[in-house]
């Protein structure tokens, strides 16, 4: 989409969600202002979630949706993607401050309740069977690449190395721009893609996706939403939460999700797993005795 067309498109977004009128009736003018002034949170979030932020149900949610002009909530998290930036850094973090402050005024406390609200999602049955799915398909895998860029790049390295000393043969793609070719180059038959992506399509992510495709390599995507656009790509979705929405991302849960992850493809080949911390372990003490002869 071009520059042009992206604002042409917005445009167009901005003016269906604010034709509102009187015949939404109060509920349902409230959404419509909710869905308006809040676009990020929408993105993250099912129709019971709005409806609880806004006060109301998520039955109203969807007709206020519908009424507007959307065949649905993925149609309208679609436009609003397609619509072009909806919140920058500065913005999440400047609400993150405003709801510390309106809580408990305390960071720390803000931070905690946040953090458990995410651990909560993890626990459900939902994430479970989520989590479950994935260990599944990651466990075929020859080869597990790890895609993340941005502050996921380092999240990406982190789960490399975790799965590397588990037995698994393991990589991360992590680049940007033209070289992130370089990286999908050694892509092949038999490797199983684990892609940490969030929000919009960025072309990156697109690539990947595509190459996956191309080379038929199942797609495992760990997000914070499972009904938006980036979702309906991937094979197997997991769904974690990073922070509450609109606000400053926080990695917390998505940290423990990952782990419990790479702790089950674990115990999947705990003989595996083992044999790799011993060797780990052996090439840790040649590396020591080779260190104390340079003295």
């Amino acid at each position: 989409m071009t520059v042009e067309a992206a604002i042409d498109f917005g445009t167009k977004l901005d003016r269906m969600l604010r034709r509102a009128n009187q015949q939404l009736g109060a509920a349902g003018l409230r959404v419509a202002k909710f869905i308006d002034e809040n676009r990020q949170i929408v993105l993250a979030s099912s129709a019971a979630a709005l409806g609880a932020r806004i006060g109301t149900s998520d039955a109203t949610v969807l007709r206020t949706i519908q009424a507007l002009g959307f065949t649905s909530l993925a149609d309208l998290k679609n436009a609003i993607l397609n619509s072009g930036p909806v919140s920058t850094p500065a913005d999440d973090m400047r609400r993150t401050l405003v709801d510390l402050k309106k809580t408990t005024g305390e960071a720390l406390d803000g931070i905690l309740h946040a953090h458990a609200e995410g651990l909560a999602v993890l626990r459900s049955a939902k994430c479970r069977g989520e989590m479950a799915e994935a260990v599944h398909v990651l466990d075929k895998a020859e080869r597990i690449a790890v895609f993340g860029i941005g502050p996921s790049a380092a999240l990406a390295a982190y789960v490399s190395i975790l799965l590397t000393r588990s037995g698994r043969r393991s990589r991360t793609i992590s680049a940007t721009g033209s070289m992130l070719a370089d990286q999908l180059l050694d892509l092949r038959a038999g490797d199983t893609l684990l892609i940490l992506a969030y929000g919009r399509l960025y072309r990156e992510v697109k690539a990947v996706f595509a190459e996956a495709r191309a080379l038929r390599l199942p797609t495992v995507l760990v997000t914070e939403a499972d009904d938006t656009p980036l979702a309906k790509l991937a094979d197997v979705r997991v769904a974690i939460p990073r922070g509450r929405p609109g606000q400053m991302a926080l990695h917390g849960a998505t940290l423990v999700g990952l782990e419990a992850l790479v702790l089950s493809l674990a115990a999947a080949k705990p003989e595996s797993a083992l044999a790799s911390l011993d060797n780990l372990n052996r090439l840790r003490r040649a590396t020591e005795v080779q260190r104390q002869s340079a003295k």
